[in-house]
């Protein structure tokens, strides 16, 4: 399968997930029939969420909670790779604060509605949701103080790639990238 192949499907799934959030088994990682909730559950502590919309929440499709392990400080800009409906950038946004800046990139014009929808929901006005790929991420060079990931980057056909863009737009002696793989 080529990597044009390989994005093809992947955006496919998640404008899916996206459409659907509110519907059963709607996860990338929840077979909808085993009685769990998938690898997803219990990832973020309820005192986290509870001022968020519940479509973000849901639609949290990750492996891990990136912004709980990101030592984010007040006026800090923090990238997500891969926001999918933007529970990370939410998260990240308060812990940045007014002053701070959160940007959330995401390939699936889906998944992009559902978190500009999500961020209205939750009146955060410090963040951002971009278009785009992570091989190519649209911000300048040394913007970004601090870049989380949840699992999407193992997505990629092109990691070297991932790692050279997030690079490219990490400040001089920023926080080193950390992708959940």
């Amino acid at each position: 399968m080529s990597e044009v192949d390989i994005k093809e499907v992947v955006r496919e799934r998640y404008a899916e997930i996206a459409r659907n959030v509110r519907a059963p088994g709607s996860s990338c990682c929840y077979d909808g029939e085993s009685g769990s909730e998938g690898i997803s559950a219990n990832l973020y502590a309820a005192d986290e969420t509870k001022c968020l919309p519940q479509d973000a929440v849901t639609a949290s499709l990750g492996c891990g909670n990136p912004a709980a392990l990101a030592e984010l400080k007040e006026g800090e800009t923090v990238l997500d790779l891969g926001s999918g409906g933007g529970i990370d950038v939410l998260l990240s946004a308060r812990r940045v604060g007014p002053s701070g800046k959160a940007y959330g990139l995401d390939m699936t014009d889906d998944m992009l509605v559902l978190a500009r929808e999500n961020q209205k929901k939750a009146g955060a006005e410090n963040v951002e949701f971009l278009k785009g790929e992570i091989e190519a991420i649209p911000l300048p060079d040394n913007s970004v103080d601090v870049i989380i990931s949840n699992c999407v980057i193992n997505l990629s056909a092109d990691k070297d790639k991932v790692l050279h863009e997030a690079f490219r737009v990490l400040k001089p002696g920023a926080a080193s990238p950390y992708p959940t793989l």
